[in-house]
């Protein structure tokens, strides 16, 4: 029979609601029903895309005898992580302080009132040399909690307090110093062999790239140029870019980018798109023109969900039939290639050819002797026949198995993928980009907003009970702000308004930005009544701090009201303390950052909408590169918002006026001459 999970909005959750495990969502419920049987907690944390999370789950998760003791011993929670980030942060924070590192799945024991007391990641189904199974776990810690109770709620306080005292430090809002000096840590971190940043696993840094775009625009820094250049066209090239379909997967295993971690996610694939697109606009780079236009195309064609908006990964593994009939999972099935295969679908011609390039070989660079797919150099002069091959190629692997889709719609993901989109759409003249950022902006004002309050995730357009968090506000304000830059329509600036003034609301404590506006008690319990925490480091995504900070400042500067701007900087002083430990983790922050140290410079188009004079002015604008620039487009008498207010047409004609802090320059009608204020390209 199905458990309780049978009711979820969450694909993640739904893969266990025929689990014989009595599973059930994170809740109060959970906590009420542990405390009337007096047994612990048992939370199980992970999300769908997760290789490891599949393999516990066939192991343990599905076995009547393992399940007999969970649902004997344990209330039992499973949590989508990409659905609850304040329970996985709280949990991973007390798995790491445990065990010293962290990751899914994510295995936590807490009392009936919340508080952990024990953690692991992955446990197999019987003994490993470094592990014990998961029914040893299992067995230790309910003993302990029936013969040692005492112990254990000694130790559930220690942590507790433990977590308590983890209070983000805040430092100095990086000015132009620490800006420079971020940029000379990153290079002396730099990996001058294969690119990118550390070693392995290598994560794609596209917010450190951004910063770097916008450093080099600011200050003329050939080193920050330098870096991104090397990084974006490594990545460019490598196995984690999906050289036939667009996209790029999670990260690489290995320091060369050769084999990647195959999962496909929203954020990575809209921020890396974006910060391609910015370098194109930078540098004319054909090369990574290419690769924003791929990506983007790759989030329509293969994350757009049904009702206009886009789901939140591809699985790591495809299910693949046997001889026998029976479907197992195979992790990168549906992209790795033979030599063989390449002359099978390509011909004699065309497939030895692509498999030099693709450093497809005979021995393999993956397993059983298939390779990845990366580029071994730049294809550019035979840039034709590489496309031609590209899409003989993708047609092919269109008819193999394909990897699962989590198709839960993320409203902070959205709004990046929506920012990625309209962004495009307008800068490479592609309306059908555009069209799909301006459908995604309207399923979310129209599905996640339920009574005046925001929802974090829907499915096949119902919406589901989390709420949303600070950096959903943030993020769909980032998208709806480029949306609005890009087409000047009045009800995107508005909702973004309506965003800014909550995240003001709702979302300011003592001493800056709160990821959570409202505190889970079982949360707070684990935390010793902190309540939840707020991490102000960028990874995989901007923090909710960075990016709320970025669309404060753009709010400050299109209506010209202090408490925006103020709040923006207060909102830096978290992403300054991280950027000066390591500036790898606050990408974001110091990308807004730059924007505070250059302005942001402010742009207001004024021109009849149907206008040649006032497209080519709006378009130039839009291809400025100037740090953060805050692009407004309106019509004479418009007055919302207020950097369009008072500007009129010059001599008849449409006219662009310059400004910082509502303070402007001359207005000009020249596009030649905006281009030069704005720091855009010339053709």
């Amino acid at each position: 029979m199905p458990n309780r999970l049978a009711r979820s909005t969450s694909p993640y959750l739904l893969q266990h609601a025929d689990n014989p495990v009595d599973w059930q969502e994170w809740g109060a419920e959970a906590f009420a029903e542990a405390r009337r049987r007096d047994v612990p907690v048992l939370v199980s944390t992970g999300y769908a895309a997760c290789h490891w999370c599949h393999v516990m789950a066939h192991e343990s998760f599905e076995d009547e005898a393992t399940a007999t003791e969970m649902n004997a011993w344990f209330v039992n929670v499973k949590v989508d992580r990409e659905e609850r980030p304040d329970v996985d942060a709280v949990h991973m924070a007390a798995t790491t302080a445990m065990t010293g590192q962290g990751g899914w799945p994510m295995t936590t024991f807490c009392t009936p009132d919340g508080q952990v007391f024990y953690a692991g990641t992955y446990f197999p189904d019987r003994p490993h040399p470094q592990l014990p199974s998961f029914r040893q776990v299992l067995a230790a810690v309910s003993e302990a909690w029936r013969e040692r109770r005492e112990e254990v709620l000694a130790s559930s306080e220690r942590i507790a307090a433990a977590l308590a005292a983890m209070v983000p430090a805040s430092g100095a809002v990086p000015g132009p110093d620490d800006l420079e000096a971020a940029v000379a840590r990153l290079a002396a971190e730099e990996d001058v062999v294969h690119g990118g940043f550390g070693g392995a696993p290598k994560f794609p840094p596209s917010m450190v790239c951004e910063f770097l775009l916008r450093h080099a625009a600011r200050t003329g820094s050939p080193v920050a140029a330098g870096l991104v250049q090397r990084t974006l066209t490594a990545m460019a090239r490598s196995g984690t870019a999906d050289q036939v379909g667009g996209g790029f997967a999670r990260y690489a295993v290995d320091a060369g980018w050769v084999v990647p971690h195959f999962e496909k996610m929203l954020y990575d694939n809209a921020l890396l798109a974006r910060v391609y697109l910015h370098s194109w606009r930078a540098t004319g780079d054909a090369e990574h023109r290419r690769v924003a236009e791929h990506a983007c195309e790759f989030l329509v064609r293969d994350l757009r969900t049904p009702q206009g908006a886009f789901a939140a990964s591809l699985d790591a593994d495809t299910p693949v039939p046997d001889a026998d009939g029976h479907v197992r999972a195979v992790e990168g099935a549906t992209y790795v290639w033979t030599p063989g295969d390449l002359v099978e679908v390509l011909g004699l011609d065309d497939g030895p050819w692509a498999a030099e390039l693709l450093g497809v070989t005979e021995a393999g660079t993956f397993e059983h002797g298939t390779s990845t797919a990366r580029l071994t150099r730049d294809p550019g002069p035979e840039v034709e026949r590489w496309e031609r091959v590209r899409e003989r190629l993708a047609a092919a692997r269109a008819d193999r198995p394909q990897p699962a889709r989590d198709d839960k719609v993320v409203l902070a993901w959205n709004g990046l993928a929506v920012a990625a989109l309209a962004e495009a759409g307008a800068l490479l003249e592609r309306p059908d980009l555009l069209l799909a950022a301006h459908e995604a902006a309207g399923f979310l004002l129209d599905v996640h907003r339920v009574d005046g309050s925001w929802r974090r995730v829907s499915r096949d357009g119902v919406v589901g009970r989390p709420a949303a968090v600070l950096e959903d506000l943030a993020d769909l304000a980032e998208g709806l702000l480029a949306l609005h830059a890009a087409t000047g329509e009045r009800r995107f600036f508005d909702v973004a308004l309506e965003l800014g003034q909550e995240v003001l609301a709702r979302f300011r404590g003592e001493d800056g930005l709160l990821d959570v506006a409202d505190v889970d008690p079982a949360l707070s319990a684990a935390r010793a009544g902190a309540g939840s925490p707020s991490d102000p480091s960028d990874g995989a995504t901007p923090s909710g701090g960075s990016a709320a900070a970025g669309v404060l400042l753009t709010l400050g500067a299109l209506t010209g009201e202090a408490r925006f701007r103020d709040a923006a900087v207060a909102a830096l002083g978290a992403a300054g303390a991280v950027a000066a430990a390591s500036p790898r983790f606050a990408g974001w922050g110091l990308a807004v950052a730059e924007a505070l140290a250059d302005g942001p410079r402010e742009v207001a188009v004024i021109g009849a909408s149907a206008d040649a004079g006032t497209a080519a002015l709006h378009r130039v604008a839009l291809a400025g590169t100037a740090p953060g620039l805050v692009v407004a487009r309106g019509v004479p008498g418009d007055a919302v918002p207020e950097l369009l207010a008072q500007r009129d047409l010059v001599g008849g004609l449409a006219a662009a006026y310059v400004c910082r802090g509502q303070v402007c320059e001359v207005p000009t009608t020249s596009p030649q001459d905006l281009a030069a204020a704005v720091g855009a390209r010339g053709e």
